[in-house]
């Protein structure tokens, strides 16, 4: 009885958390009997599993032989003195390695990185595909659709392969250089 009035008072308490909140109401009632009246009640929840990358298939990396034909984007992190983390959002054409954009900020979401992609494209044009990692913010359905719109391919590298996309960001000793940031205004 005191289990479901729990259960019914806090719907999204798991086992642990109502065998707490019964131990705090004073019942000296053991774990396993509790746990076995949970499951004959069937409060317990489904498990959520873990979320799978779709397979894709690595392609090559080939050297471009223009401007606009490949672009490789990715982030990148770093902290300020105050221990702070900030994120840097970089664009590079990879035919002459220019940095067609570094965004930095302490959070930049999906729509920011379309945003920086829009701001790019009104001064170059479309590239034909983009190589990038599987970040959250690169594998969101909001680029996938910026992409499909524009004709723009979307290549994935696998995880854990950073030399897939090889042309892809700032060296790391620049960033090395650069310590010692106070604010992320002062990174830019």
């Amino acid at each position: 009885m005191a289990l479901t009035v729990a259960a019914e008072r806090y719907p999204r308490y798991g086992f642990k958390k109502l065998f707490q909140v019964l131990r705090r109401q004073g019942k000296s009632w053991n774990h396993k009997r509790v746990h076995r009246i949970y499951c004959l009640l069937k409060l317990n929840f489904r498990r959520k599993g873990k979320q799978r990358l779709p397979v894709r298939n690595p392609v090559p990396l080939v050297t471009p032989e223009a401007m606009n034909q490949s672009w490789s984007i990715d982030f990148m992190h770093d902290a300020l003195v105050c221990g702070r983390r900030f994120r840097t959002f970089n664009v590079v054409d990879d035919f002459n390695r220019e940095a067609l954009a570094i965004e930095i900020d302490l959070n930049i979401p999906a729509q920011r990185v379309v945003r920086v992609l829009d701001r790019i494209v009104a001064n170059r044009g479309y590239p034909l595909k983009m190589r990038m990692d599987n970040g959250p913010e690169l594998v969101s359905l909001m680029l996938a659709q910026w992409a499909e719109e524009h004709g723009v391919m979307l290549e994935f590298i696998r995880p854990g392969k950073p030399t897939q996309n090889a042309f892809r960001t700032v060296q790391p000793d620049i960033q090395n250089r650069n310590t010692g940031f106070l604010s992320v205004q002062n990174t830019e």
